[in-house]
């Protein structure tokens, strides 16, 4: 994204920038009633989102104001094996916010930090903010309803911080976004009440917190959840256990991680096929085309139309 305009008048000019903010100022109200907001008076704020889902929720509560560079974006990637660049190490360098999940995901993310120490720099540690302890098992914490409204009223406050001049664009846009989950939100109370205790069975816990929310029962042992997840050779008892669960159709539903995948997990993925098992896929980095609340609410359209009619969403 490049660079955003100064304000009007002669370039570096002190009265035209002393301008600029008031009349910026001045229109702030427009942009609380969600009529657009004031043009920027300076240089966007830098931000460093360690992933794409938390970008989505920086750039729309800062708006014009900010300038997010995702680093995790690609949804045909294993996210575990991401390795940082020289390029992410100047964003790093030059933000003044960064908002990382923790729980060891973005482990890479600190130690960038670490080598590009800086004194006035923010951060959002979205493990820090929810009070989780680093025995969390599940780390993928933006699939879950309580996470985004935590990480945007941070932003939003640190924004403020940053440049306070427009902290009541940020707080307006924090209002709109807390309403704009609202769709989702719907979603998922309305699949708890027509489908409770919907069994389920997951490669990884990718999208745990979404069935949770949801009210299904994940049948899957966490154990293989686990184990699929780090990379390391699940207990056979739990290989059997899945496989029975597919074969004798005890869950409505196969939640496949698209993402990562591998022989064992394909193989659960074709005897869901053979069963006739609705599959969703679910993804750890938001694919392009999506806000989070979209993507969200898109995950959880995904797991309706499977358990309502029996139909597969491999790809969104």
């Amino acid at each position: 994204m490049p660079r955003l305009p100064r304000g009007p008048g002669a370039c570096g000019a002190a009265s035209a920038r002393w301008a600029a903010r008031v009349a910026a100022s001045a229109a702030l109200a427009l942009a609380a009633c969600g009529r657009g907001a004031p043009a920027p008076a300076g240089p966007a704020i830098a931000v460093v989102a360690a992933e794409n889902a938390y970008g989505s929720v920086v750039a729309q509560i800062g708006g014009p104001y900010v300038h997010v560079t995702s680093v995790e974006t690609n949804p045909n990637t294993d996210p575990h094996a991401f390795e940082a660049s020289p390029a992410v190490a100047r964003a790093f360098a030059g933000a003044r916010l960064v908002v990382i999940n923790g729980l060891g995901y973005d482990d890479w993310a600190q130690a960038m930090m670490a080598a590009t120490a800086s004194s006035g720099r923010r951060l959002v540690d979205v493990q820090t903010l929810l009070g989780l302890p680093e025995s969390t098992p599940n780390p993928h914490l933006w699939y879950a309803p309580n996470t985004m409204p935590a990480v945007a009223a941070a932003v939003a406050a640190d924004l403020g911080a940053i440049e306070p001049l427009h902290a009541a664009y940020f707080q307006a846009a924090l209002q709109r976004f807390d309403a704009s989950l609202q769709p989702w939100n719907a979603a998922l109370a309305a699949f708890r009440s027509r489908y409770p205790g919907t069994p389920v069975a997951v490669t990884e816990p990718v999208g745990d917190y979404l069935l949770q929310a949801a009210g299904c029962t994940i049948a899957t042992p966490f154990s293989l959840q686990a184990a699929i997840m780090n990379g390391t050779d699940p207990a056979p008892q739990d290989v059997t256990r899945e496989e029975s669960l597919l074969r004798n159709r005890a869950v409505k539903v196969f939640v496949y991680n698209q993402q990562v995948t591998d022989p064992l997990t394909q193989t659960f993925e074709s005897l869901a096929r053979q069963n006739h098992i609705p599959i969703v896929g679910v993804y750890e980095t938001m694919p392009a085309g999506y806000t989070y609340q979209s993507w969200m609410l898109a995950e959880t359209q995904a797991l309706q139309r499977a358990v309502a009619t029996g139909a597969s969403t491999t790809r969104l």
